[in-house]
């Protein structure tokens, strides 16, 4: 059923193996004509534009913009309590790994009298999207509100997509989430309407525009995005979701498979894809995957993201050369399921986030690990992070010299100056010990 690509027999380079390596197409540009002029209506007519799209988009038009309290609270009252039990505890694990995260200030004194500081600052209001297409997502309530609030920011708003069966309001699970967090504002829009309204709010009905946005979505959200990024800042250019499994022969076939599957219900463009040195296991972890994915929920969407050419078996020499094409592909999860996982693992450079051994499959990451889940995608784990209680603060760098200290390293300064043809600076400087 996966596609299966023999890297045995030869050592390639990083960029061959980027060249072979099973990877989804994620064409951005090619929605960008479709999403230009809704961010455009959007930042001219506000509300009445993200309505308007919402109705064509999603079939569905919300009774206002901003969800009502008592609609929020009503979603609580009437949630099911073991749903309710499982998000409390979610929420307990995420908060405390990301209240791990708080960084602390540094104050170096680096001359006599001259001292530069850093602190943190959260950002001052953010938007945090919500998708509600295919699923019903709570736990990105949870991963996008919870660093937020550890890292301090004072105002938040959540927005995700009206539902006609539910009023008109988003998904009433999404609003519980809300609710337990302590959110207060929630925005009844999607798509890419809701990132452009979140990026330049509307005076007129009061909603008052972010300085980041954050949060998973589709390539119309992530168009958006990318559109609204000189306006706002935004976590990433999030693509579909994916996860590499580096095996060896000990590994179980039926749980390898498992977890291929699992990751495939996602999205028909969700990449599953296994890297092993065993022929026996990629032979018997491809029986497992065609014999399961059938009783699936999702068995039609499972079988399209597996057969599709962003998923397949890749079969190395070694280990080392599988550690080797793990750190090529950059996977937004990856599993390690070897002999002494945890050396392999500490091994692995590139990955949004990793998961040692047979009992930290990534679906406990998707919900209750305490990790984040907001993750890099695409290859982009080779230089980028996942959210986290980092992306909601800012580095601020205070510079406190006394008279003594700035005339000790002024002649550096003018120097330096004068090299890069900007004499004002060093004057700037030189006034400072001269009368004028």
């Amino acid at each position: 059923m996966l596609t299966r690509i023999d890297l045995r027999g030869s050592r390639p380079s990083t960029a061959e193996l980027r060249r072979s390596l099973p990877r989804g197409k994620t064409d951005v540009e090619s929605v960008l004509h479709v999403v230009e002029p809704v961010v455009a209506q959007v930042r001219q007519r506000g509300v009445a534009a993200a309505v308007e799209f919402g109705q064509r988009f999603d079939r569905c038009s919300p009774q206002s913009m901003v969800v009502p309290d008592s609609v929020i609270d009503a979603s609580l009252r009437a949630l099911d309590p073991t749903v309710r039990a499982a998000l409390e505890e979610a929420i307990a694990r995420v908060r405390a790994f990301h209240s791990s995260q708080m960084p602390i200030g540094h104050s170096l004194e680096v001359a006599p009298g001259g001292i530069v500081r850093e602190r943190f600052v959260p950002v001052r209001r953010v938007g945090l999207y919500v998708p509600g297409g295919k699923a019903v997502y709570p736990s990105s309530v949870i991963m996008n509100v919870v660093p937020a609030l550890v890292a301090g920011v004072q105002s938040l708003v959540v927005a995700s997509p009206p539902q006609a069966d539910n009023d008109g309001w988003p998904h009433p699970t999404i609003l519980a989430a809300c609710k337990l967090l302590g959110v207060e504002e929630v925005w009844a829009t999607g798509g890419a309407q809701a990132v452009a309204l979140l990026a330049y709010g509307d005076e007129g009905e009061g909603l008052e525009p972010v300085d980041l946005i954050t949060g998973p979505g589709n390539i119309y959200v992530t168009a958006a995005k990318r559109l609204c990024r000189t306006v706002v800042g935004i976590d990433s250019e999030a693509g579909p979701t994916e996860i590499a499994i580096l095996a060896d022969g000990t590994a179980d076939a039926a749980e390898v498979a498992l977890d291929l599957i699992s990751q495939a219900e996602h999205d028909p463009m969700a990449a599953s894809v296994l890297i092993t040195d065993s022929p026996e296991l990629a032979e018997a972890v491809d029986r497992e995957v065609e014999q399961r994915y059938r009783v699936t929920l999702n068995a039609d969407r499972v079988a399209e993201a597996l057969r599709g050419q962003q998923s397949g078996i890749v079969l190395v020499d070694s280990l080392e050369d599988g550690i080797r094409a793990a750190d090529a592909y950059a996977a937004e999860h990856l599993e390690i399921h070897t002999a002494d996982a945890a050396d392999v693992a500490g091994r692995i450079h590139n990955a949004g986030a990793i998961f040692v051994g047979r009992y930290s499959p990534v679906p406990l990451g998707d919900y209750a690990a305490g990790s984040n889940h907001v993750l890099p995608t695409s290859g982009t784990a080779a230089f980028a992070s996942g959210l986290s209680t980092h992306t909601f603060l800012k580095s601020v760098h205070v510079v406190e010299y006394s008279k003594a200290a700035l005339e000790q390293i002024a002649p550096t300064v003018i120097a330096l100056a004068d090299e890069e043809r900007l004499p004002a600076h060093g004057e700037a400087v030189r006034a400072r010990f001269e009368s004028h």
